[in-house]
């Protein structure tokens, strides 16, 4: 008989003042505050397990987590759902102000918040006026390049599924293999956002996307140079990575629907 209950948990945050999701030894990372505001609330420890990773810097306006959590007695409510800690509220009142809980959702005990994944988008934002509000939040640079070109370029990638070219070294994954589904840069009022969504990411791929579409947009590679880069499998070829202030999770779909969150 199953004395847990499985759950997944979504949240948003900054990721200025973390060393990206995953927990690391000698640095602050969301999954770490993340756990111990559950490990408090639960009284005992709780390790969560996270849609993905993002890297030291990274933001994620849609992140899902999963975790389990002991069945309360019969007849009584979980600690979760009990009060005080009703909900998110209590999750969110234990977190800093650049982590926030929005959903805890009871899911069926095979539900994994990595491995069922389906899709992932993400965004990197880029400026060009220097903003107070934007710093940190978006990359600022002084000269507009040419979207039509960059644009070229993303739609050739499509075209392809083994990245290896814009992944980092020793990453340790068993393929290099993505299936990008959109790749597109749009104009905003403040500036201008890079859109791609695939099935999964490798280590970095965003960003070092981001920078050799650049190289592309000020004009110092024809956008066709995308596919020599790409067959080449090679990581040296490609741009150089853009800050990572920029960068944005912004959605991570399931094949299933999510069920009914808990109260606020």
């Amino acid at each position: 008989m199953n004395t847990n209950q499985r759950y997944f948990i979504e949240l948003a945050y900054n990721g200025t003042a973390y060393h990206g999701w995953q927990v690391q030894q000698n640095a602050v990372s969301v999954q770490e505050l993340l756990n111990k505001a559950l490990s408090t609330i639960l009284r005992q420890p709780i390790e969560t397990t996270g849609c993905g990773r993002t890297d030291t810097g990274v933001h994620a306006k849609e992140f899902f987590a999963h975790f389990d959590a002991p069945l309360p007695p019969e007849g009584g409510v979980s600690a979760l759902e009990g009060i005080p800690f009703r909900g998110r509220g209590g999750l969110n009142a234990l977190l800093p102000y650049d982590i926030a809980i929005k959903n805890v959702i009871p899911v069926h005990a095979d539900a994994h918040a990595r491995f069922d994944a389906t899709a992932r988008s993400y965004q990197y934002h880029i400026h060009f006026n220097k903003d107070p509000f934007l710093h940190g939040a978006s990359w600022q640079l002084r000269d507009m390049p040419d979207l039509d070109l960059m644009n070229q370029s993303a739609a050739v990638m499509m075209e392809y599924i083994d990245f290896s070219c814009f992944s980092k070294s020793n990453t340790q994954v068993k393929t290099n293999n993505c299936k990008i589904t959109r790749a597109e840069w749009v104009k905003t009022e403040n500036g201008i956002v890079f859109h791609i969504t695939a099935d999964r990411f490798l280590r970095n791929m965003v960003r070092a996307i981001v920078g050799t579409l650049m190289t592309i947009g000020r004009e110092e590679m024809k956008p066709e140079g995308i596919r020599n880069i790409i067959e080449s499998k090679n990581r040296s070829n490609a741009g150089t990575s853009v800050p990572a202030c920029g960068l944005y999770l912004t959605e991570v779909k399931y094949p299933y629907q999510l069920g009914t969150p808990l109260a606020p």
